[in-house]
Protein backbone atom coordinates (compact mmCIF):
# COMPACT_ATOMS: atom_id res chain seq x y z
CA UNK A 1 0.00 0.00 0.00
CA UNK A 2 1.33 3.42 -0.97
CA UNK A 3 2.31 5.46 2.09
CA UNK A 4 1.45 9.16 2.00
CA UNK A 5 2.58 11.72 4.56
CA UNK A 6 0.40 14.84 4.68
CA UNK A 7 1.89 17.85 6.47
CA UNK A 8 -0.56 20.70 7.08
CA UNK A 9 -1.73 22.61 10.15
CA UNK A 10 -5.30 22.85 8.82
CA UNK A 11 -6.82 20.02 10.86
CA UNK A 12 -10.20 20.13 9.14
CA UNK A 13 -8.63 19.88 5.69
CA UNK A 14 -6.17 17.13 6.61
CA UNK A 15 -8.96 15.07 8.15
CA UNK A 16 -11.01 15.39 4.96
CA UNK A 17 -8.06 14.52 2.73
CA UNK A 18 -6.94 11.64 4.92
CA UNK A 19 -10.39 10.03 4.87
CA UNK A 20 -10.73 10.43 1.10
CA UNK A 21 -7.25 9.10 0.30
CA UNK A 22 -7.77 6.15 2.64
CA UNK A 23 -10.86 5.22 0.64
CA UNK A 24 -8.71 5.44 -2.50
CA UNK A 25 -6.38 2.82 -1.04
CA UNK A 26 -3.59 4.98 0.39
CA UNK A 27 -2.02 4.58 3.82
CA UNK A 28 -2.09 8.19 5.03
CA UNK A 29 -0.32 9.70 8.04
CA UNK A 30 -0.75 13.37 8.98
CA UNK A 31 1.18 15.87 11.04
CA UNK A 32 1.47 19.62 11.54
CA UNK A 33 5.26 19.76 11.89
CA UNK A 34 7.49 19.88 8.83
CA UNK A 35 10.30 18.24 10.76
CA UNK A 36 8.32 15.01 10.60
CA UNK A 37 8.54 15.16 6.80
CA UNK A 38 12.30 15.66 6.96
CA UNK A 39 12.67 12.63 9.22
CA UNK A 40 10.44 10.55 6.93
CA UNK A 41 12.51 11.50 3.90
CA UNK A 42 15.75 10.68 5.72
CA UNK A 43 14.41 7.31 6.85
CA UNK A 44 12.70 6.50 3.55
CA UNK A 45 9.55 5.53 5.48
CA UNK A 46 6.93 6.95 3.08
CA UNK A 47 6.39 6.92 -0.70
CA UNK A 48 5.30 10.54 -1.19
CA UNK A 49 4.94 13.72 0.88
CA UNK A 50 2.18 16.31 0.58
CA UNK A 51 3.52 19.52 2.08
CA UNK A 52 1.74 22.79 2.83
CA UNK A 53 3.83 25.93 2.34
CA UNK A 54 2.25 28.07 5.07
CA UNK A 55 2.97 26.38 8.39
CA UNK A 56 4.15 27.41 11.86
CA UNK A 57 7.64 26.65 13.18
CA UNK A 58 9.11 25.84 9.76
CA UNK A 59 7.50 26.79 6.46
CA UNK A 60 7.12 24.37 3.58
CA UNK A 61 9.84 25.96 1.44
CA UNK A 62 12.44 25.46 4.17
CA UNK A 63 11.21 21.91 4.77
CA UNK A 64 11.49 21.13 1.04
CA UNK A 65 15.05 22.49 0.95
CA UNK A 66 16.06 20.16 3.77
CA UNK A 67 14.27 17.19 2.21
CA UNK A 68 16.11 17.67 -1.08
CA UNK A 69 19.45 17.57 0.72
CA UNK A 70 18.52 14.07 1.90
CA UNK A 71 16.26 12.47 -0.66
CA UNK A 72 14.54 12.63 -4.06
CA UNK A 73 11.27 11.37 -2.60
CA UNK A 74 8.29 12.81 -4.53
CA UNK A 75 6.88 15.98 -2.93
CA UNK A 76 3.57 17.63 -3.79
CA UNK A 77 3.21 21.19 -2.49
CA UNK A 78 -0.02 22.80 -1.32
CA UNK A 79 0.09 26.51 -2.16
CA UNK A 80 -2.14 29.53 -1.69
CA UNK A 81 -4.29 30.06 -4.78
CA UNK A 82 -2.78 32.68 -7.08
CA UNK A 83 0.57 32.81 -5.23
CA UNK A 84 2.93 32.28 -8.17
CA UNK A 85 6.01 33.17 -6.11
CA UNK A 86 5.52 30.22 -3.76
CA UNK A 87 4.73 27.86 -6.61
CA UNK A 88 7.83 28.80 -8.59
CA UNK A 89 10.00 28.69 -5.48
CA UNK A 90 8.77 25.20 -4.69
CA UNK A 91 9.36 23.94 -8.23
CA UNK A 92 12.82 25.51 -8.34
CA UNK A 93 13.73 23.69 -5.14
CA UNK A 94 12.62 20.32 -6.49
CA UNK A 95 8.91 19.93 -5.77
CA UNK A 96 7.33 17.50 -8.24
CA UNK A 97 4.04 19.36 -8.53
CA UNK A 98 1.71 21.70 -6.66
CA UNK A 99 -1.99 22.03 -5.94
CA UNK A 100 -3.50 25.42 -5.03
CA UNK A 101 -5.65 25.59 -1.90
CA UNK A 102 -8.48 25.17 -1.34
CA UNK A 103 -8.29 21.92 -3.28
CA UNK A 104 -10.72 19.08 -3.77
CA UNK A 105 -9.74 15.62 -2.51
CA UNK A 106 -10.33 14.27 -6.01
CA UNK A 107 -7.85 16.67 -7.58
CA UNK A 108 -5.23 15.88 -4.94
CA UNK A 109 -5.68 12.13 -5.48
CA UNK A 110 -5.31 12.58 -9.26
CA UNK A 111 -2.09 14.59 -8.83
CA UNK A 112 -0.70 11.97 -6.45
CA UNK A 113 -1.40 9.17 -8.93
CA UNK A 114 0.27 11.14 -11.73
CA UNK A 115 3.41 11.85 -9.68
CA UNK A 116 3.72 8.26 -8.49
CA UNK A 117 3.24 6.98 -12.03
CA UNK A 118 5.99 9.27 -13.33
CA UNK A 119 8.27 8.29 -10.47
CA UNK A 120 8.17 4.60 -11.33
CA UNK A 121 7.70 4.44 -15.08
CA UNK A 122 9.42 5.78 -18.21
CA UNK A 123 7.68 8.44 -20.27
CA UNK A 124 4.61 7.25 -22.16
CA UNK A 125 5.26 5.34 -25.37
CA UNK A 126 8.98 4.83 -24.77
CA UNK A 127 11.18 1.75 -24.42
CA UNK A 128 13.07 0.89 -21.25
CA UNK A 129 16.42 0.37 -22.99
CA UNK A 130 19.33 2.62 -22.07
CA UNK A 131 19.41 5.76 -24.18
CA UNK A 132 22.54 7.70 -25.16
CA UNK A 133 22.38 11.28 -26.41
CA UNK A 134 25.82 12.83 -26.72
CA UNK A 135 27.37 12.87 -23.26
CA UNK A 136 24.05 12.00 -21.63
CA UNK A 137 23.08 8.44 -20.68
CA UNK A 138 19.49 7.72 -19.64
CA UNK A 139 18.36 4.52 -17.89
CA UNK A 140 14.53 4.59 -18.09
CA UNK A 141 13.94 1.35 -16.15
CA UNK A 142 15.97 2.61 -13.18
CA UNK A 143 15.01 6.26 -13.78
CA UNK A 144 18.62 7.36 -13.44
CA UNK A 145 20.79 9.50 -15.68
CA UNK A 146 24.52 10.11 -16.14
CA UNK A 147 26.12 13.23 -17.55
CA UNK A 148 29.74 13.07 -18.68
CA UNK A 149 30.11 9.80 -16.79
CA UNK A 150 28.76 11.12 -13.49
CA UNK A 151 25.35 10.49 -11.94
CA UNK A 152 22.84 13.33 -12.28
CA UNK A 153 20.83 14.23 -9.19
CA UNK A 154 17.34 14.74 -10.65
CA UNK A 155 13.85 14.98 -9.22
CA UNK A 156 11.18 12.73 -10.73
CA UNK A 157 9.78 15.47 -12.96
CA UNK A 158 13.25 16.64 -14.03
CA UNK A 159 14.12 13.10 -15.11
CA UNK A 160 10.91 12.73 -17.10
CA UNK A 161 11.45 15.99 -18.97
CA UNK A 162 15.11 15.24 -19.68
CA UNK A 163 14.17 11.79 -20.97
CA UNK A 164 11.72 13.33 -23.45
CA UNK A 165 14.37 15.76 -24.71
CA UNK A 166 16.96 12.98 -24.93
CA UNK A 167 14.65 10.86 -27.06
CA UNK A 168 14.36 13.85 -29.39
CA UNK A 169 17.99 14.95 -29.06
CA UNK A 170 19.01 17.62 -31.54
CA UNK A 171 15.39 18.39 -32.41
CA UNK A 172 13.25 21.28 -31.25
CA UNK A 173 10.38 19.90 -29.16
CA UNK A 174 7.38 22.13 -28.50
CA UNK A 175 6.22 22.56 -24.92
CA UNK A 176 2.88 21.12 -25.97
CA UNK A 177 4.60 17.94 -27.21
CA UNK A 178 6.78 17.78 -24.10
CA UNK A 179 3.66 17.91 -21.91
CA UNK A 180 1.92 15.20 -23.92
CA UNK A 181 4.95 12.88 -23.98
CA UNK A 182 5.96 13.43 -20.36
CA UNK A 183 2.60 13.70 -18.65
CA UNK A 184 0.11 12.35 -21.16
CA UNK A 185 -1.94 15.54 -21.26
CA UNK A 186 -2.00 18.89 -23.12
CA UNK A 187 -0.26 21.91 -21.66
CA UNK A 188 -2.69 24.32 -20.05
CA UNK A 189 -2.44 28.12 -20.47
CA UNK A 190 -0.08 29.95 -18.08
CA UNK A 191 1.38 26.65 -16.77
CA UNK A 192 5.09 27.29 -16.18
CA UNK A 193 6.04 23.98 -14.61
CA UNK A 194 7.95 22.78 -17.66
CA UNK A 195 9.92 26.04 -17.89
CA UNK A 196 10.87 25.97 -14.22
CA UNK A 197 12.00 22.34 -14.24
CA UNK A 198 13.93 22.72 -17.50
CA UNK A 199 15.73 25.70 -15.96
CA UNK A 200 16.79 23.48 -13.05
CA UNK A 201 18.01 20.73 -15.38
CA UNK A 202 20.02 23.31 -17.34
CA UNK A 203 21.86 24.33 -14.19
CA UNK A 204 22.72 20.71 -13.43
CA UNK A 205 24.11 20.12 -16.93
CA UNK A 206 26.21 23.29 -16.85
CA UNK A 207 27.33 25.25 -19.91
CA UNK A 208 28.86 24.28 -23.24
CA UNK A 209 32.35 25.42 -24.24
CA UNK A 210 30.75 28.36 -26.04
CA UNK A 211 29.07 29.48 -22.80
CA UNK A 212 25.58 28.48 -23.95
CA UNK A 213 23.31 26.01 -22.11
CA UNK A 214 22.99 22.42 -23.33
CA UNK A 215 19.22 22.84 -23.49
CA UNK A 216 18.39 25.57 -25.98
CA UNK A 217 15.11 27.43 -25.69
CA UNK A 218 13.22 29.03 -28.55
CA UNK A 219 10.81 31.65 -27.23
CA UNK A 220 7.21 30.68 -27.80
CA UNK A 221 8.17 27.33 -29.35
CA UNK A 222 9.97 24.88 -27.13
CA UNK A 223 13.29 23.30 -26.14
CA UNK A 224 16.13 21.44 -27.83
CA UNK A 225 18.78 19.22 -26.21
CA UNK A 226 22.08 19.86 -27.98
CA UNK A 227 24.34 16.83 -28.41
CA UNK A 228 27.59 18.30 -29.75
Amino acid sequence: MTKVLLIDDDVELTTLLQEYLAEEGYDVATDTDGRVAIAAAAGNTVDIIVLDIMMPRMNGIEVLQRIRRLSQIPVLMLTARGDDVDRISGLNLGADDYVPKPCSPGELAARLRAILRRSHQPAAGTSIDALKAGQLMIHPAKRTAEWRGKALDLTGMEFTLLEVLARNAGQLVSKQDISKQAFGKPLTPFDRRIDVHISSVRQKLGLRDDGQPWIRSVRGQGYQLLVD
